[in-house]
């Protein structure tokens, strides 16, 4: 996959990484970001991480719900790089107050649970990211939009917000506590007091009077604007399946993280939505990739049993021992290379005329590169464990395009780091050493 033109391409307005939790969504979301504003775009990130990583990693103190430019962006033609948190109830209460008059935007804030309801209603923390996605396109300032999807046990959630607050807003329940307000006044609450007594005696000894009374309330005060939900709901539905639009599936080289990968994909092909690819993140490699792990492992065995030593030929001088390969003696030579540092025994031997220094450095060196290559085993294993899986989900999946992003070797925390990242993204494969 070739994320360079996507990003390039003027009419890419939106891209949207989502995946399970813990494989880089974040991370991919930034580096995009980064990447397409230096790059020429105007951009804003958009994610749902608590645990402010984007913030950190942007050198911005604290992300907020109001876009902040970030420093340090080499942009050319103009391009720039916003980014925000989502804030779940600061966008539910700007909602309320452009679309009620004051008065009525007042008494539902202040409703107790209104209050409750937007802090933390299941669903609401997605739905209100598709708020927010809608609101940031309607300004038409940026010309992409990067949204980092929510961490939750279901990637699927992003999508099935609106549909869930649709049937929601359509319930029994709710039709039900609008019932009085729909009647009005006194004559309202006679029928329901008449007509629903045992229902409305029941729920008020389950969930209290006062909580009743205040959900009645909050759905009074609200009827008119449940029109507008689904509404903005279905629109932005419907923005995410236009052709601006591209998924990014994130997921790492883990058999769990590309099961739950091809059930997004195939949810996505069924919604009609438009995917751009896989991104497989912390894929390893291997500069020695020829060395195979077995016999990595066995020229290990033979350096520990004495059985092969190496003389800077690629050879080794024993009888019965078999000919080290290329791999091989440039793992032994960056072994030796390091001893001096490595290994602290040797200075103090050399201080001792009746110690055979050499010897002494050739034992070193052979636990040492015994060492290397068991590691190197280790590395090839968990490389053909990753090949494995990712022929699995290649088999099941041709059509999707894959683009591998090489493991870093610490973390990301700073734009440099956002920049190696989408390098590598855009690179589509691994490097070849």
């Amino acid at each position: 996959m070739e994320l360079d033109p996507l990003i390039d391409d003027r009419g890419t307005r939106i891209i949207v990484c989502c995946g399970a939790g813990g494989v880089g969504k974040t991370t991919t979301a930034a580096a995009l970001g980064v990447r397409a504003a230096e790059r020429g775009r105007r951009v804003v990130v958009l994610t749902i991480d608590p645990a402010r990583r984007l913030a950190q990693s942007m050198g911005i103190d604290s992300l907020d719900n109001t876009p902040r430019k970030v420093d340090g962006i080499k942009g050319s033609d103009g391009g720039e790089l916003h980014a925000m948190m989502l804030d779940m109830k600061r966008t539910f209460d700007e909602i309320v107050e452009a679309h009620a008059d004051p008065e009525r935007a007042r008494a539902i804030l202040e409703n107790p649970f209104y209050q409750s309801l937007s802090a933390g209603f299941a669903g609401t923390q997605e739905y209100m990211a598709m708020e927010k996605l809608g609101q940031l396109r309607a300004r038409d300032e940026w010309d992409l939009i990067v949204v980092d999807t929510p961490p939750s046990r279901s990637a699927l959630d992003f999508l099935d917000a609106p549909k869930r607050l649709g049937s929601f807003l359509d319930g029994k329940f709710i039709k039900l506590l609008m019932a009085p307000a729909k009647v009005g006044g006194r004559a309202g609450m006679k029928f329901l007091n008449v007509g629903m007594s045992m229902m409305t005696g029941t729920l008020g000894k389950l969930l209290g009077g006062q909580f009743l009374k205040d959900v009645q309330t909050f759905v009074a005060a609200m009827d008119t604007m449940f029109g507008g939900f689904r509404t903005r709901a279905d629109a932005t539905y419907r923005l995410l399946q236009a052709p601006g639009t591209a998924f990014l599936v994130v997921a790492t080289p883990e058999r769990d993280a590309l099961r739950e990968a091809a059930y997004f994909v195939e949810r996505l092909a069924a919604e009609e939505m438009p995917l751009a690819g896989l991104v497989l993140n912390r894929v390893h490699g291997s500069g020695a990739a020829g060395l195979s792990a077995e016999r990595a492992r066995a020229a290990a065995e033979n350096l520990d049993e004495g059985r092969m030593t190496d003389r800077g030929d690629g050879k080794t001088g024993r009888s019965g021992s078999p000919a080290t390969s290329p791999e091989l003696s440039e793992l032994a030579t960056a072994a030796v290379c390091s001893v001096p540092e490595a290994a602290p025994t040797a200075e103090p031997a050399a201080q001792h005329p009746d110690v055979d220094t050499d010897a002494y450095t050739d034992v070193d060196v052979r636990h040492l590169t015994a060492g290397l290559l068991r590691l190197h085993a280790e590395r090839m294993r968990v490389l053909a464990r990753e090949q494995r899986t990712r022929d699995r989900f290649t088999a099941l999946h041709p059509e999707v395009a894959v683009a591998e992003v090489a493991a870093l070797p610490g973390d990301v925390h700073d734009l440099a780091g956002l920049r190696a990242i989408g390098d590598r993204l855009t690179a589509g494969r691994m490097p070849s050493a």
